[in-house]
């Protein structure tokens, strides 16, 4: 199982799986258990594994594979990397909005995933790169990440900048750190989300980390996460004259950029996305009151509703402040127009 993520560091990288041991397994072995769930490893892969101490249960390092488990303990296994060649150049359209000797901005479509990884080791935004820059990108990423400095996830469509040179790499990466507190860096997206807040803007100030139940998810938490902020504006109320709102089209501004934040933050404020099948869909009943057209449109929405818009930052060597914005992609826009027939009345 793979992550992908909205707009973070690589620091949040971490090839983790994690099985929640059910009533009926009780008792039996540590790797029995571990193999009955993740059928891609073999027993012996998982004993060599679990003798290096890459499991935990329940937070412990466990190294025995004869270890018998509990019902509702959570295994976690600690998956390192294989060792894969560096990736190579393919001819993969890109939307190029800008491009110098320095760096280039790229308008990702929703799909295109930004960097190879687990289970998606070609058909990247970064082998589309290496094609299109040859070997003018940034190393200071790494191989499996030349120049990439900020990423989305694979279904969310939008800006962002890659560095083609290793001082371009410093000096974008200086500006995503300060998140824009000293400097010209915005973030800003468009989100489509279930109901509505009450107020027209605020803030969501809410520490972000790996879910302890499942740690290919992110969780707000109150202690041992990262800070995370994002502001938050409606721009539009959908839904019938009186009642509640059904969805609301919002602005998103990141001040900082954590793994998958404004699905989360906006999840735990009550309104997640439209689309977004790990975060929202406690909410997908809600098109139940839709319009039976609408529904329709709705439900066969293949993504989160998400969209990176407005990308600002300074040139990391001639300090011009450059600003891009992207028009909303077709199938989201389409989304919006339907939800927006939504009656009146």
């Amino acid at each position: 199982m793979s992550m992908s993520n909205e707009d973070a560091s690589d620091a949040d990288a971490v090839a983790m799986k994690t099985v929640v041991v059910a009533e009926e397994d009780a008792g039996i072995r540590l790797d029995a258990c571990l193999a009955r769930h993740l059928a891609e490893l073999s027993r012996n892969r998982l004993q060599t594994l679990i003798r290096q101490g890459r499991v935990r249960v329940d937070g412990r390092t466990i190294v025995e594979p004869k270890y018998r488990v509990n019902s509702g303990e959570a295994l976690m296994l600690d998956m390192p990397e294989p060792d894969v060649a560096e990736p190579e150049p393919e001819a993969i359209p890109l939307a190029v909005v800008f491009e110098d000797d320095e760096l280039i901005v790229i308008d990702k479509p929703a799909g295109l995933v930004v960097h190879p990884g687990p289970g998606n080791w070609s058909g990247t935004m970064v082998n589309a790169l290496l094609h299109h820059c040859g070997d003018s990108l940034s190393g200071v990423g790494g191989v499996k990440r030349p120049g990439i400095v900020h990423r989305l996830d694979k279904d969310t469509s939008g800006l962002l900048v890659v560095a083609k040179t290793d001082r371009a790499h410093q000096g974008l990466a200086a500006q995503f750190a300060d998140h824009g507190r000293t400097g010209p860096l915005e973030r800003e997206y468009t989100a489509l989300v279930w109901g509505a807040p009450m107020q027209l803007r605020g803030t969501v100030d809410a520490d972000l980390a790996r879910s302890a139940a499942n740690r290919q998810k992110i969780a707000v938490t109150k202690s041992g996460g990262r800070n995370a902020i994002t502001h938050w504006q409606v721009r539009e109320r959908f839904g019938p004259m009186g009642a509640a709102p059904l969805a609301a089209l919002m602005t998103c501004r990141l001040e900082t950029g954590r793994t998958h934040q404004i699905r989360v933050h906006m999840s735990h404020i009550g309104h997640p996305l439209i689309g977004d099948a790990d975060y929202g869909a406690h909410f997908k009943t809600k098109s139940a009151r839709l319009p039976e057209d609408i529904r329709a449109v709705v439900d066969a929405f293949p993504r989160q509703a998400l969209h990176a818009g407005l990308l600002a930052f300074a040139h990391p060597v001639s300090g011009e402040t450059l600003r891009f914005e992207s028009p909303l992609p077709e199938d989201l826009a389409g989304l919006i127009g339907a939800i927006r027939t939504i009656p009146a009345t």
